[in-house]
């Protein structure tokens, strides 16, 4: 049984800040989102300096891919410099789009600059528990670096013999490795308050479509109460809506710091910042908005109208989706709607994704797809949920053939096609 030690170092304070989901790299319908990240960057440097932040924390999906192209590594660098000159102390641990090898293959060089970084999980539990020192050089805070936790950390050969076994056994490897991480606190730390770092899917949150499945389809989704009581707080990451977790502890996701799906229009994107000699509360404060996302539907009509009134603006180019809706299947009225896009030239304006709907005509899902303007709209859950649902199959064998498939998808999204980085 483990100590809360939150009230055990009355005098302990630290300005810490919380971020996560950076996803350097992401391109959102083919459009690059690098301004975009510069300008969070900069904004960061600006709030860390007014905030007088000592440690940061990012946990998790620094990059978009795996296999990140070289224009974002070279983002990711820029920025690390940026913040380290700033003189905090930089945590970051991997997400489930980063490769644990390419965030841990620089560390020894970070680490001279303070910049810890815990790509993958450790042999040793030990390897990312991170002592945070005083001026004095005290320890004053203990971090557990959680990165994320793939299947095979989670449990072994033998285990998960039905789909259900698997499931319970990576709900079980998730909350034993971070017991194991409180104990090494409370056994190298005594006394010495503790935060944990996490990237996961815990059950009850709100997600967005920019959001891929883990761990078997989120069906293992993590009970936030199996964290315990012994860290004082939290800090999550792989949610991109900025959230607060039921818990028995202080337990956050900060949410991504710019919008990466139109899903995500609408969010007010924020970090995370807890001063300690206050309380392990953290307040929020909104990150803003560098680019808006549009969405524009209607009809031919209605959307003609709303792209030729939209208003002249000083900021990024804005994004639009244009969503025609018609009653009547009409081809001449897709037709129209290309030559409209095509000739749309309005400036601080790109249109990135079109596509139409016809309300007297429903379809069944394959129809549906195969009248699909983009494949970009297509996801590959969905494509396979209508290709098993053409066969009948018992539910055991069901739930089987999605574990398998979740489990390569997830392997897929881990070693990205290099094509995509052009």
């Amino acid at each position: 049984m483990f100590i809360h030690f939150s009230s055990l170092k009355q005098n302990f304070s630290m300005k810490i800040l919380h971020t996560a989901d950076w996803h350097i790299g992401k391109k959102l319908h083919k459009h690059d989102l690098f301004a975009d990240f510069d300008l969070f960057i900069d904004w960061l440097c600006k709030i860390i300096q007014d905030e007088n932040i000592e440690l940061l924390l990012i946990s998790g999906d620094v990059f978009d891919l795996a296999n990140p192209s070289s224009d974002a590594r070279k983002q990711y660098y820029q920025s690390l410099i940026k913040l380290q000159k700033l003189d905090c102390k930089i945590i970051a641990t991997g997400g489930n789009h980063d490769s644990p090898a390419m965030l841990d293959a620089p560390k020894e060089i970070l680490r001279e600059l303070d910049i810890s970084i815990i790509g993958g999980l450790p042999e040793k539990l030990e390897e990312s528990i991170i002592p945070i020192f005083n001026a004095e050089q005290q320890v004053e805070l203990v971090i557990a670096a959680i990165p994320f936790l793939r299947d095979a950390d989670l449990r072994s050969a033998n285990e998960g013999i039905t789909y259900e076994d698997r499931i319970e056994a990576i709900r079980n490897g998730i909350q034993h490795t971070f017991e194991k991480a409180a104990e090494i606190c409370q056994n190298q730390f005594p006394g010495i308050p503790a935060v944990a770092m996490g990237h996961l899917f815990a059950a009850g949150i709100e997600t967005s479509e920019s959001e891929r499945d883990i761990q078997i389809g989120n069906q293992a989704a993590f009970n936030a109460s199996q964290f315990g009581q012994f860290f004082n707080y939290v800090a999550l990451g792989h949610i991109h809506k900025p959230q607060r977790v039921s818990a028995e502890v202080p337990v956050f996701y900060s949410g991504s710091p710019i919008p990466l799906s139109f899903s995500e229009r609408k969010d007010d994107k924020r970090i995370l910042v807890l001063d300690t000699a206050i309380s392990w509360e953290p307040k929020s404060i909104t990150v803003p908005n560098f680019r808006k996302l549009l969405k524009i539907s209607g009809d031919l009509n209605e959307i003609e109208f709303k792209l030729n009134t939209l208003e002249n603006h000083d900021h990024l180019d804005y994004l639009i989706e244009v969503d025609l809706i018609e009653e009547q299947y009409d081809a001449q009225k897709i037709y129209a709607l290309d030559v409209l896009i095509n000739g749309f030239k309005k400036p601080g304006y790109e249109i990135v994704k079109q596509r139409a709907q016809f309300k007297n005509k429903l379809k069944g899902t394959a129809e549906l797809y195969a009248e699909s303007q983009q494949l970009e709209d297509l996801k590959p859950t969905d494509v396979f949920a209508e290709l098993v649902s053409s066969h009948d199959y018992e539910e055991t064998t069901k739930n089987e053939i999605w574990s398998a498939f979740n489990e390569i998808l997830e392997e897929i999204h881990q070693s990205e096609n290099l094509d995509q980085q052009a």
